[in-house]
């Protein structure tokens, strides 16, 4: 029998992949790519780009194409077949590409084309090229005996604490629960009742956030708000009960490593290293923006904070107001100020309505034809489009919508193949996969999108335009390749733009009954409600973003992590929370997550996207220059030269804060 995962067509065939195909096909690939490191790394083979090219490109991207055509599957159509076969090859895959970022004759191999052909190179070669070499000197190649067998050590003891780290987390937050009475729960909404209750009639509260969230903002109960609040602040810390939790030693340890990292790397601290890569350049340049964020956003802050303060000492009998008063009270004003709810705009947006309004604004801003294809798929409500520019074919991408069992939950985009031009000369076109997690149709009516459910499958739009209308024909630097880690959300957070135009709304939408467009007055109570302490919750990621970019910029503070972050809050917070607060002790994005010196990111990109944007507003959002100026210099360039120029192209200068602030209602 053929084994689909070794097949060259141009599309994985989805319905035919089985668990017994993933271990032959991955066991013959990763012997294909090894053999291809091998001769790649041979003395006798020539320093040239496009003979490395040929050798190593070719034989990775078919085991990069078979491997990811497995995980999607593993994410979207899983069985547990499926996911032993996948874990069985999990460790193997981990252990080839560990092993290629590290290889020395690669790095030596890299530098020597760099030195004889890095004047004569493709601007988007000599992109790719020069990420390949700042990488392996990210990796510890260039050290030498001790320090190498220390860089190695570090890795693994980071990577053991930073494991303990989110078990800590995960077993804190999974090892409480608290009793409750049907009366102890008064205001909170069924679904949460029905969810958490018991066979004796009573209710299991958790620190799970479809638990947590709505027992804040809705249980009238105070005295249970303090409770749930003081168990879900206090995880995995010092404070939280179960001293065998306590990440307060692996934090410091965690930091402390980085440091020295960052030392034998020949960095002033471990926020140089992780900016490395990154579009922001300094850790000065990053808080600079956030104190200026901090600095415009504290008014509004303030504002919001009297609001709400007023409004619980007049119309909830809370004179003083306390950290788990203030989900509470927040969502009592706000319902007061903006009355519309969610199930009752959800009636306007109905699934094909809202993807053929999507499809039509791609259209018309970016000059493209898109139209459904046939291909085989993993399910048979995902459907599988042809993207044409001029009746000539640029890419094709599956849209799987809805929830179903064996689907991971969320949204994201994947890459199924990415735009090359093959050494033997063939173009190769890229394919996206876009993956949301809305309801699915009941009996004869179409399935309804919330307004978010909108805003998130027009965000993953905007990762897959960046993927399917690059121009750029190198591995490394076509579509989100080589995109910098804190600009790629640019694209995706720049469509969200369109959700909130009336113009463009009365596209998405029509009554599931009547085919109304959304009424003028709901959308503007929609809009009214979109800022809604916009000010606050600023001012919160700010707090978390300075907190982690000084912990990883100043020597020495991880001896006292709650010190430091008192500094930060006393700095830019305008709400205090109790001293038993323990927020690091369960902070995974930068302990165990990845976004250790990044978390400014969030912020970082929003700035970004919220600019481009203002020039729409300026020139008009359907305006076919700007739409054209967009694509040519952002879109079409993916990783091919920094983010910072390619903003700078598209907009005539660098960006500034005051789109930002005026999208957030702080201007």
């Amino acid at each position: 029998m053929s084994n689909p995962l070794l097949s060259t067509a141009a599309l994985p065939d989805f319905a035919a992949i089985r668990p017994e195909h993933i271990a032959p096909a991955i066991t013959e690939l990763l012997a294909t790519a090894q053999a291809a490191l091998d001769e790649a790394t041979k003395a006798e083979t020539p320093a040239d780009y496009d003979t490395l090219s040929r050798i190593l490109d070719t034989a990775t991207e078919r085991l990069g194409s078979a491997w990811g055509a497995v995980g999607h599957l593993n994410a979207v159509a899983n069985t547990p077949e499926l996911r032993e076969a996948y874990n069985a090859q999990l460790p193997v895959v981990t252990e080839f590409y560990t092993a290629l970022g590290a290889n020395e004759a690669l790095f030596a191999k890299y530098k020597a084309v760099m030195a004889a052909q890095g004047s004569s190179l493709s601007a988007p070669r000599r992109q790719v090229l020069q990420h390949a070499i700042r990488d392996f000197v990210l990796s510890g190649a260039e050290l030498q005996g001790p320090n190498r067998e220390r860089y190695a050590a570090i890795q693994e003891r980071s990577a053991a604490l930073q494991q303990q780290f989110s078990e800590h987390v995960l077993d804190a937050t999974d090892g409480w629960s608290h009793i409750a009475s049907t009366a102890d729960l008064a205001g909170v909404p069924q679904d949460v009742l029905d969810a958490t209750r018991l066979d004796d009639g009573g209710h299991k509260l958790t620190l799970h956030f479809p638990v947590y969230l709505p027992v804040m903002q809705y249980a009238e109960n105070r005295q249970l708000r303090e409770t749930v609040y003081r168990a879900y602040a206090t995880r995995a810390s010092d404070q939280g009960g179960k001293p065998e939790l306590d990440n307060s030693a692996a934090m410091r340890e965690i930091v402390a490593l980085r440091q020295e990292e960052a030392a034998l790397l020949g960095y002033a601290n471990f926020a140089e290293v992780s900016l490395a890569p990154k579009m922001a350049s300094t850790p000065a340049e990053v808080m600079q923006f956030l104190r200026d964020l901090a600095r415009r956003a504290r008014p509004f802050a303030e504002k919001d904070l009297a609001e709400v303060r007023e409004f619980a000492a007049q119309q909830l009998g809370l004179p003083d107001l306390q950290a788990w008063d203030i989900p509470f009270a927040s969502e009592k004003l706000k319902e007061a100020r903006y009355a519309f709810s969610d199930q009752a705009v959800k009636q306007y947006f109905t699934a094909p309505k809202v993807v053929a309004g999507l499809f039509s604004i791609i259209e018309r801003v970016f000059h493209v034809q898109i139209r459904e294809a046939q291909a085989p798929v993993w399910n048979e409500t995902v459907r599988f489009f042809e993207l044409t520019r001029d009746g000539k074919p640029i890419g094709n991408f599956y849209l799987d919508l809805y929830a179903r069992t064996g689907k991971r939950p969320g949204a994201w985009m994947d890459e199924v193949r990415s735009r090359w031009l093959k050494p033997g000369g063939e173009q190769q076109l890229p394919v996206a996969q876009l993956v949301c997690n809305c309801a699915s149709p009941v009996g004869d009516k179409p399935a309804l999108l919330t307004h978010d459910d909108v805003i998130t499958l027009f965000h993953e739009f905007g990762h897959g335009l960046h993927h399917l209308l690059t121009q750029v024909n190198d591995l490394g630097a076509s579509g989100i390749s080589g995109v910098e880690w804190d600009a790629v959300e640019l694209p995706s957070q720049f469509m969200e733009n369109f959700c909130w135009e009336w113009d463009v709304i009365t596209q998405l939408s029509g009554h599931v009954d009547t085919g109304e467009p959304l009424p003028r007055e709901l959308f503007d109570k929609m809009l009214a409600a979109k800022n809604f302490q916009s000010g606050l919750q600023t001012l919160r990621q700010i707090e978390f973003a300075l907190f982690d970019m000084r912990l990883h910029t100043e020597p020495g503070v991880e001896a006292d992590v709650i010190g430091l972050l008192q500094q930060v809050r006393d700095e830019v917070a305008v709400i205090k929370p109790p001293a038993f607060n323990r927020m690091p002790h369960s902070f995974s994005h930068i302990f165990a997550g990845g976004y250790a010196a990044g978390y400014y990111s969030y912020k970082w990109a929003e700035l970004l996207s919220a600019d481009a944007w203002s020039a729409f507003e300026e020139e008009g959002v359907f305006n076919p220059a700007t739409g054209k100026r967009f694509l040519t210099e952002v879109l079409e360039r993916g990783g091919s030269r920094d983010a910072m120029d390619n903003f700078k192209a598209f907009r005539g200068r660098e960006p500034t804060i005051d789109a930002l602030l005026r999208h957030q209602g702080m201007s």
